[in-house]
Order: structure tokens, then C-alpha cells, then sequence
């Protein structure tokens, strides 16, 4: 239990790659900050499994496209605990859209939540662990950053700008000992994915040198 004693707070965590994140600290020991948009009772469902290990989970809704609700989520999650360990900026709109029918609604949405969500929720955990001694940050990019995908513009462009944005953050909030880093996965069977294109597993997976797409 290499966490035990710890917290952690996860975007996105009611379904998909956040899910399996939660569950996954969950089992190392940690206690888990679960934060949700939509899906309030994938989030209570994680937050049982997570209770029936032992741990505490504390279900938060916010949209984080809003910077009002970043920092309500964390004073709910500063009543709650002691201290935050571990950010994971998870949560992420996918916005399948064709290039030259993107509106400027449409570009925001994607932006505001992918990227201004994880930059200031960053800010949110990095005050809160400077007064405890530090912690980690970890940013959940895209292979999209690299590659480049048909129909999804905004979002890459908003992956693109957080492999930027963690390494702007990791060498201003070393002196504090918070570390900073992402990790990019490739084309994933979440439930957004899956949503926008039923055929995803055989239209995504011919890109993969294994022929699949990851399961979360």
C-alpha cells in the first residue's frame, strides 16, 4: 500500500481512464477526490468501490470550464482533508468536429475544459500542496498532441498546449517540491470515444501498431 496515508484528487474520475485511476490509487491506499461534470451516479459508484476497500472517497461535481467552480470543488475538498498528494487532470471533451465547420462556441468548450480546467485547477492543488510539504501533479495529454487526427482540432491543439503547460508548471513549482509531468495515451475504448464513433476499436486500432485500441 504505497500510498497509504495519502490524497489524491482525479478530474473525470466517473467513468473510462479516470475510473481506472481512482480504483487504482484506491488500492494502493489512498483516499480519493473524485470530481464529476455529468455523470453523477458513475461517480457515487466509484466512490462505493472505493469505500468497500477501506478508503474515503468525496464526490465533487464541477465544471471545468468555470474557474468559480475549480476553486469551490477544492475549499470542499480542503474541508474534507488535510492535505492533497496527488492532482490528476483527467477529465477532457473530445468535441469530434469537422475542421471548417468548428464554431467558436465549440472551440472554447474544448479549450476552456481541457486546458484552462487543468491549468487552474493545477493552481488550485499547487497552493494547497506548497503549505504541506509538495506533491505530484500528473496531466493526462494525447496522443493527438503528436499525431494530429482528423475531426479533432480543438482537442489536440488543447493536448498540445498541456505537454506545454507541464513543463512551464514543473519548473515553477519544483521549489516547492511539487513535481509536474503528463503522460499521453493513445486511442482508449472510454465511453466518449465509443460514443462518437461506434466503429472506434477497428477505425482508431488501424493506427496502432498492435491493431487495438486500449482498454482504460
Amino acid at each position: 500500500m504505497r500510498l497509504k496515508g495519502k490524497t489524491a484528487l482525479i478530474t473525470g474520475a466517473s467513468k473510462g481512464i479516470g475510473r481506472a485511476l481512482a480504483l487504482g490509487l484506491a488500492a494502493e491506499g489512498a483516499d480519493v477526490v473524485l470530481n464529476y461534470r455529468s455523470d453523477a451516479p458513475g461517480a457515487q459508484a466509484v466512490a462505493r468501490q472505493i469505500r468497500a476497500r477501506g478508503r474515503q472517497a468525496l464526490v465533487l461535481r464541477a465544471d471545468l470550464a468555470r474557474v468559480g467552480q475549480i476553486e469551490s470543488m477544492f475549499r470542499a475538498a480542503r474541508r474534507k482533508f488535510k492535505r492533497l498528494d496527488v492532482l490528476i487532470n483527467n477529465a477532457a471533451i473530445t468535441g469530434w468536429t469537422d475542421l471548417l465547420e468548428i464554431t467558436e462556441q465549440q472551440w472554447d468548450r474544448v479549450l476552456d475544459t481541457n486546458l484552462k480546467g487543468t491549468f487552474f485547477c493545477s493552481i488550485a492543488a499547487a497552493r494547497w500542496m506548497k503549505g504541506t510539504g509538495g506533491g505530484s501533479i500528473i496531466n493526462v495529454s494525447s496522443n493527438c498532441a503528436a499525431l494530429g487526427v482528423k475531426n479533432l482540432a480543438a482537442y489536440a491543439t488543447s493536448k498540445g498546449g498541456i505537454h506545454a503547460l507541464t513543463k512551464q508548471l514543473a519548473v515553477e513549482l519544483a521549489p516547492y517540491r511539487i513535481r509536474v509531468n503528463t503522460f499521453a495515451p493513445g486511442p482508449t475504448q472510454v465511453e466518449r470515444n465509443l460514443r462518437d464513433d461506434p466503429d472506434y476499436d477497428h477505425n482508431l486500432g488501424s493506427v496502432v501498431p498492435l491493431g487495438r485500441t486500449a482498454l482504460p
